[in-house]
């Protein structure tokens, strides 16, 4: 089954939720970026620690 399919079944059920990242030492939700913030947000990746 694709994803657009169960997400379709399950309309009433979704909710918008909203994304904050750190942006020069605040928090702000990605929906008030700028177009070109928000694909340069897009393109960022996860940073994980190894631990050793």
């Amino acid at each position: 089954m694709k994803s657009e399919d169960v997400l379709s079944q399950h309309n009433e059920l979704r909710t918008k939720c909203l994304v904050y990242t750190r942006v020069m030492g605040y928090h702000r939700p990605v929906e008030s970026f700028n177009i070109g913030k928000k694909g340069e947000h897009k393109q960022r990746t996860q940073f994980s620690e190894c631990v050793k």
